[in-house]
């Protein structure tokens, strides 16, 4: 009988010395989890990008008339300007904003590391709001591009530039939503929408993800004040490389061309026009001696789709094209009255904007 007590004793003791040992490990646990939530830091990855993010500067000459005693006189001043680029290569090249060095006289870019340079203009696209420079400098950091185009709404993202020209500023924020457009900002609109601050100084600047790699380029702000107002907006990066090869091998952007000016169907068009179709392009206007004048294109009609790609969205489709190669054949399925066709379309070569000349 005793025997029997001392066992049970025992296991009960084992028991008792278990339980304790288990939420001795597991108050441990719980405290090691919430200090790592607390220590969280993304300082390496915004070390890792920010080398690559330089300050812009660029000086204007301004000439100034001056009526003295019936006497005319003219005074040059120099206005400086300000703003930021990325690295995007160890050999020099630097995208940036158009709007940051246009007009401008003369570019300086300064490095983090402290290095200034005098940059060369590459060429420009006003109608994205692109610059491409060239610096000739040794051992040049880069910035890192994603592996892969995984961004999406909710994201973690910091921003990188030189906002008011008072040196190089990290601040962080989230995606609010991808591809924006009809903003009025640019002729070709795509943007990311991001809630980080982004204040003048921070055009041409890096939007990082949190592995540190650059997901756009910081490029305007929606706000009544002009500072930072939680609604930014940045070009995407695989667009910017694409405009950037573009500047790279022919010194301007290379866009294909249809000639048509058209607008989006919507319930109201379907109701006034009683048409039997939802959605689609309604064609107002062929431009003359377009390609789509000589394929046949008709002022009413409604265009379905363009190589394939439902034509929902003006926006998009203006874009579509427009990344296309002159040269390109495309088809298209339209409608004119009651009759559906299809076309080939050979797209012609988009006119250029005003680009600053290198």
């Amino acid at each position: 009988m005793i025997s029997k007590k001392l066992n049970l004793n025992t296991i009960l003791a084992s028991l008792v010395g278990l339980c304790l040992g288990l939420s001795y490990l597991l108050y441990f646990q719980i405290k090691e989890s919430h200090s790592e939530v607390h220590t969280q830091s993304y300082a390496n990855s915004v070390n890792q990008a920010a080398p690559a993010v330089v300050n812009i500067y660029t000086q204007k000459k301004v000439t100034s008339s001056k009526a003295s005693n019936s006497l005319s006189q003219k005074t040059s001043n120099k206005s400086v300007g300000l703003g930021s680029g990325v690295i995007t290569s160890d050999n020099g090249y630097i995208l940036t904003n158009h709007h940051v060095i246009k007009g401008a006289d003369g570019i300086i870019v300064a490095l983090r590391d402290g290095r200034q340079t005098r940059a060369k203009l590459i060429g420009t696209d006003p109608a994205t709001d692109l610059a491409l420079l060239k610096i000739k400098l040794l051992e040049l950091p880069s910035i890192k591009m994603p592996e892969q185009n995984m961004t999406s709404v909710g994201d973690l993202v910091f921003a990188i530039g030189n906002p008011f020209g008072i040196g190089q500023t990290v601040t962080m924020g989230i995606i609010s939503a991808m591809g924006r457009n009809q903003l009025g900002l640019n002729a070709y609109e795509n943007f990311i929408q991001t809630d980080a601050a982004i204040n003048p100084g921070n055009s041409g600047g890096a939007l990082i993800n949190s592995q540190g790699e650059i997901i756009g380029i910081s490029t305007a702000i929606y706000s009544n004040s002009g500072g930072s107002q939680g609604i930014g907006f940045a070009i995407p990066i695989a667009d910017a490389v694409d405009i950037m090869e573009d500047l790279i091998l022919f010194g301007k952007v290379e866009r294909g061309y249809l000639g048509i000016e058209a607008r989006q169907i919507t319930p109201a068009t379907v109701k006034i026009l009683n048409l039997n179709i939802k959605e689609g392009l309604l064609v107002s206007d062929v431009n003359n001696k377009s390609p789509a004048q000589h394929a046949g294109i008709l002022s009413g009609d409604i265009l379905l789709s363009i190589d394939g790609i439902a034509t929902t969205n003006a926006n998009n489709t203006r874009n579509q094209i427009a990344k296309y190669k002159p040269g390109k054949v495309v088809s298209i399925v339209g409608v004119r009255g009651t009759q559906s066709y299809q076309t080939s379309i050979k797209l012609g070569e988009q006119p250029m904007m005003g680009a600053e000349k290198p």
